[in-house]
Protein backbone atom coordinates (compact mmCIF):
# COMPACT_ATOMS: atom_id res chain seq x y z
CA UNK A 1 0.00 0.00 0.00
CA UNK A 2 1.92 2.83 -1.43
CA UNK A 3 2.16 6.34 0.86
CA UNK A 4 0.77 9.20 -1.71
CA UNK A 5 1.55 11.90 0.43
CA UNK A 6 1.23 13.91 4.60
CA UNK A 7 -0.81 15.71 6.15
CA UNK A 8 0.64 19.24 5.99
CA UNK A 9 -1.93 20.54 8.76
CA UNK A 10 -5.14 20.22 10.50
CA UNK A 11 -7.85 22.65 10.77
CA UNK A 12 -10.82 22.95 12.47
CA UNK A 13 -13.54 25.50 12.47
CA UNK A 14 -15.52 25.70 15.38
CA UNK A 15 -18.20 28.27 14.19
CA UNK A 16 -19.29 28.20 10.70
CA UNK A 17 -17.65 31.12 8.86
CA UNK A 18 -15.37 32.50 11.14
CA UNK A 19 -11.79 31.98 11.35
CA UNK A 20 -10.88 28.33 12.09
CA UNK A 21 -7.82 27.07 14.32
CA UNK A 22 -4.74 25.28 13.55
CA UNK A 23 -4.39 22.21 15.64
CA UNK A 24 -1.65 19.47 15.86
CA UNK A 25 -4.36 16.41 15.98
CA UNK A 26 -7.40 15.86 16.36
CA UNK A 27 -10.15 12.81 16.42
CA UNK A 28 -11.88 12.67 12.93
CA UNK A 29 -15.30 10.44 13.38
CA UNK A 30 -18.48 9.87 11.02
CA UNK A 31 -19.32 13.50 11.66
CA UNK A 32 -16.15 14.90 10.75
CA UNK A 33 -12.93 16.78 12.67
CA UNK A 34 -13.79 16.36 16.51
CA UNK A 35 -15.62 20.24 17.22
CA UNK A 36 -15.35 21.39 13.34
CA UNK A 37 -18.24 23.57 12.72
CA UNK A 38 -20.18 23.28 15.86
CA UNK A 39 -21.52 26.71 16.15
CA UNK A 40 -23.24 28.24 13.00
CA UNK A 41 -25.72 31.35 12.90
CA UNK A 42 -29.03 31.19 11.18
CA UNK A 43 -30.45 33.80 9.83
CA UNK A 44 -34.15 33.35 8.88
CA UNK A 45 -34.10 36.24 6.27
CA UNK A 46 -31.91 33.59 4.52
CA UNK A 47 -32.84 31.33 1.78
CA UNK A 48 -34.68 27.88 4.13
CA UNK A 49 -32.25 25.71 1.50
CA UNK A 50 -28.77 27.44 3.01
CA UNK A 51 -30.22 29.38 6.26
CA UNK A 52 -26.67 30.17 7.66
CA UNK A 53 -25.44 33.73 8.07
CA UNK A 54 -21.67 33.19 6.49
CA UNK A 55 -18.99 34.83 5.07
CA UNK A 56 -20.81 34.93 1.61
CA UNK A 57 -22.30 38.12 2.73
CA UNK A 58 -20.56 38.93 6.10
CA UNK A 59 -16.97 38.93 5.09
CA UNK A 60 -16.15 40.21 8.09
CA UNK A 61 -16.77 37.51 9.99
CA UNK A 62 -13.69 35.97 8.70
CA UNK A 63 -11.89 38.28 10.90
CA UNK A 64 -13.60 36.87 13.98
CA UNK A 65 -11.43 34.42 15.48
CA UNK A 66 -13.61 31.52 17.02
CA UNK A 67 -11.20 28.99 19.43
CA UNK A 68 -12.14 26.21 22.20
CA UNK A 69 -11.12 28.04 25.97
CA UNK A 70 -9.59 24.48 26.55
CA UNK A 71 -7.90 23.59 23.28
CA UNK A 72 -5.81 20.72 24.73
CA UNK A 73 -8.99 19.17 26.32
CA UNK A 74 -11.13 19.20 22.89
CA UNK A 75 -9.16 17.15 20.59
CA UNK A 76 -10.78 14.08 21.04
CA UNK A 77 -14.15 12.67 22.60
CA UNK A 78 -13.96 11.82 26.50
CA UNK A 79 -14.82 7.83 25.83
CA UNK A 80 -12.66 7.69 22.81
CA UNK A 81 -10.02 5.08 24.07
CA UNK A 82 -12.81 2.82 25.23
CA UNK A 83 -15.22 2.89 22.25
CA UNK A 84 -12.29 2.01 20.24
CA UNK A 85 -11.57 -1.42 22.39
CA UNK A 86 -15.25 -2.56 21.04
CA UNK A 87 -13.99 -2.18 17.59
CA UNK A 88 -14.56 0.05 14.65
CA UNK A 89 -18.02 0.95 13.27
CA UNK A 90 -19.00 3.12 16.83
CA UNK A 91 -18.95 6.28 17.69
CA UNK A 92 -17.71 8.01 20.55
CA UNK A 93 -19.85 10.48 21.90
CA UNK A 94 -19.24 13.94 22.78
CA UNK A 95 -18.58 15.99 25.66
CA UNK A 96 -21.03 18.06 27.47
CA UNK A 97 -21.28 21.49 26.24
CA UNK A 98 -19.89 22.93 29.01
CA UNK A 99 -16.25 20.88 27.97
CA UNK A 100 -16.30 22.57 24.81
CA UNK A 101 -16.54 26.38 25.19
CA UNK A 102 -15.64 28.38 22.29
CA UNK A 103 -14.43 31.87 22.82
CA UNK A 104 -14.55 34.21 19.89
CA UNK A 105 -12.37 37.21 19.49
CA UNK A 106 -13.67 40.26 17.45
CA UNK A 107 -12.04 42.38 14.91
CA UNK A 108 -11.52 44.90 17.90
CA UNK A 109 -9.66 41.92 20.00
CA UNK A 110 -12.59 42.05 22.42
CA UNK A 111 -13.39 38.15 23.47
CA UNK A 112 -16.86 36.79 23.61
CA UNK A 113 -18.52 33.59 24.51
CA UNK A 114 -20.09 32.34 21.57
CA UNK A 115 -23.44 32.43 23.02
CA UNK A 116 -22.83 35.87 24.31
CA UNK A 117 -25.62 37.62 22.34
CA UNK A 118 -23.54 40.54 21.75
CA UNK A 119 -22.26 38.65 19.28
CA UNK A 120 -25.77 38.27 17.57
CA UNK A 121 -26.16 42.02 18.05
CA UNK A 122 -22.06 42.49 16.22
CA UNK A 123 -23.04 40.32 13.83
CA UNK A 124 -26.37 42.18 12.83
CA UNK A 125 -26.60 44.32 9.63
CA UNK A 126 -27.37 44.78 6.22
CA UNK A 127 -30.08 41.46 5.42
CA UNK A 128 -29.64 40.45 8.88
CA UNK A 129 -31.17 42.08 11.60
CA UNK A 130 -30.33 41.01 15.34
CA UNK A 131 -33.69 39.76 15.82
CA UNK A 132 -33.34 37.62 12.63
CA UNK A 133 -30.43 35.58 14.21
CA UNK A 134 -30.30 32.34 16.05
CA UNK A 135 -26.73 30.62 17.04
CA UNK A 136 -27.03 26.42 16.82
CA UNK A 137 -25.43 23.84 18.04
CA UNK A 138 -24.78 20.82 16.84
CA UNK A 139 -22.58 17.46 17.40
CA UNK A 140 -22.40 16.67 13.67
CA UNK A 141 -20.36 19.13 12.26
CA UNK A 142 -22.61 21.86 10.24
CA UNK A 143 -20.96 21.61 7.06
CA UNK A 144 -22.25 22.57 3.50
CA UNK A 145 -21.54 18.85 2.32
CA UNK A 146 -20.03 16.22 3.18
CA UNK A 147 -17.80 15.89 6.91
CA UNK A 148 -14.45 15.91 5.58
CA UNK A 149 -12.78 18.19 3.15
CA UNK A 150 -9.30 17.56 2.28
CA UNK A 151 -6.91 20.33 -0.11
CA UNK A 152 -3.28 20.00 -1.43
CA UNK A 153 -1.05 22.90 -0.90
CA UNK A 154 0.26 22.11 -4.39
CA UNK A 155 -3.51 22.72 -5.95
CA UNK A 156 -3.64 25.93 -4.04
CA UNK A 157 -0.02 26.97 -5.61
CA UNK A 158 -1.05 26.43 -9.40
CA UNK A 159 -4.12 27.98 -8.87
CA UNK A 160 -1.86 31.23 -7.39
CA UNK A 161 0.76 30.92 -10.26
CA UNK A 162 -2.41 30.72 -12.79
CA UNK A 163 -3.73 34.04 -11.89
CA UNK A 164 -0.36 35.38 -10.06
CA UNK A 165 -1.38 35.45 -6.88
CA UNK A 166 0.18 34.12 -4.14
CA UNK A 167 -2.88 32.68 -1.81
CA UNK A 168 -3.37 32.29 1.89
CA UNK A 169 -4.48 28.58 2.63
CA UNK A 170 -6.88 29.51 4.63
CA UNK A 171 -9.31 30.94 1.80
CA UNK A 172 -9.72 27.58 1.38
CA UNK A 173 -10.93 26.47 4.97
CA UNK A 174 -10.69 22.81 4.48
CA UNK A 175 -9.58 20.33 7.48
CA UNK A 176 -6.57 18.57 5.62
CA UNK A 177 -4.24 20.29 3.91
CA UNK A 178 -1.86 17.74 2.42
CA UNK A 179 1.55 17.76 0.72
CA UNK A 180 1.23 14.61 -2.21
CA UNK A 181 4.04 13.19 -3.39
CA UNK A 182 3.63 13.90 -6.72
CA UNK A 183 3.96 17.61 -6.18
CA UNK A 184 1.37 18.34 -8.82
CA UNK A 185 -1.88 20.63 -8.80
CA UNK A 186 -5.34 18.65 -8.49
CA UNK A 187 -3.49 15.48 -7.43
CA UNK A 188 -6.09 14.94 -4.72
CA UNK A 189 -8.70 14.22 -7.68
CA UNK A 190 -6.96 10.96 -9.21
CA UNK A 191 -8.68 9.58 -5.49
CA UNK A 192 -11.99 10.06 -6.07
CA UNK A 193 -13.43 7.02 -5.86
CA UNK A 194 -10.96 5.64 -3.46
CA UNK A 195 -10.01 4.76 0.10
CA UNK A 196 -7.14 6.61 1.82
CA UNK A 197 -5.70 5.76 5.39
CA UNK A 198 -4.25 8.79 7.48
CA UNK A 199 -2.05 8.20 10.08
CA UNK A 200 -2.61 4.71 12.30
CA UNK A 201 -6.04 4.25 12.15
CA UNK A 202 -8.56 6.61 10.29
CA UNK A 203 -9.70 6.00 6.60
CA UNK A 204 -11.81 7.58 4.65
CA UNK A 205 -13.06 7.51 1.50
CA UNK A 206 -12.35 10.46 -1.32
CA UNK A 207 -16.04 11.14 -2.83
CA UNK A 208 -16.12 14.27 -4.79
CA UNK A 209 -14.28 17.42 -6.21
CA UNK A 210 -14.84 20.16 -3.60
CA UNK A 211 -17.35 22.76 -5.92
CA UNK A 212 -16.38 26.37 -4.59
CA UNK A 213 -17.82 29.34 -4.04
CA UNK A 214 -17.38 33.01 -3.82
CA UNK A 215 -16.00 32.34 -0.41
CA UNK A 216 -12.06 31.83 -2.09
CA UNK A 217 -12.36 35.38 -3.65
CA UNK A 218 -12.16 36.38 0.09
CA UNK A 219 -9.00 37.75 1.74
CA UNK A 220 -8.65 36.02 4.86
CA UNK A 221 -6.78 38.90 6.43
CA UNK A 222 -8.54 42.02 5.00
CA UNK A 223 -11.81 40.78 3.33
CA UNK A 224 -11.17 42.35 0.23
CA UNK A 225 -12.66 40.37 -2.23
CA UNK A 226 -10.48 39.43 -5.71
CA UNK A 227 -13.24 37.86 -7.94
CA UNK A 228 -10.34 36.47 -10.30
CA UNK A 229 -9.99 33.65 -7.72
CA UNK A 230 -13.30 31.99 -7.86
CA UNK A 231 -14.18 33.40 -11.54
CA UNK A 232 -10.28 31.55 -12.51
CA UNK A 233 -11.55 28.17 -11.06
CA UNK A 234 -14.89 28.21 -11.95
CA UNK A 235 -13.22 28.96 -16.01
CA UNK A 236 -10.49 26.32 -15.96
CA UNK A 237 -11.10 24.10 -13.32
CA UNK A 238 -15.00 23.61 -13.35
CA UNK A 239 -15.66 25.21 -10.31
CA UNK A 240 -14.31 22.72 -8.50
CA UNK A 241 -10.82 22.85 -5.85
CA UNK A 242 -10.07 19.80 -3.21
CA UNK A 243 -12.23 17.27 -2.23
CA UNK A 244 -14.98 16.32 -0.21
CA UNK A 245 -14.63 12.88 1.82
CA UNK A 246 -16.41 10.62 4.22
CA UNK A 247 -14.70 8.67 7.51
CA UNK A 248 -15.34 5.08 7.44
CA UNK A 249 -13.10 4.18 10.18
CA UNK A 250 -12.41 7.10 12.86
CA UNK A 251 -9.50 7.33 14.35
CA UNK A 252 -7.03 10.08 15.64
CA UNK A 253 -5.55 12.75 12.64
CA UNK A 254 -2.08 14.35 13.35
CA UNK A 255 0.20 16.64 11.27
CA UNK A 256 3.03 15.09 9.38
CA UNK A 257 0.85 11.56 9.16
CA UNK A 258 1.20 9.61 6.36
CA UNK A 259 -1.44 9.47 3.66
CA UNK A 260 -1.55 5.84 2.62
CA UNK A 261 -3.64 4.52 -0.50
CA UNK A 262 -5.75 1.73 0.15
CA UNK A 263 -7.02 0.67 -3.14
Amino acid sequence: MPVVGKVESLWRYPVKSMAGEQIEQAFVGYSGVYGDRLYAFVNRRAPTGFPYLTGRTRPEMLLYRAGFRDSAGTLRPPNQGEAEELGPGLTPVYAAPDDLVVDVILPSGESLVVTDPALIEGLAGKGADASDLTLIRSDRALTDCRPLSLISHHTIGQIGDEIGLELDRRRFRANIFAQLNSGKGFGEDHYVGRRLRIGARCVIAVLDRDPRCKMISIDSETTEENKDVFGHVARVHDGCAGVYCAVLTEGMVGKDDPIVLLD
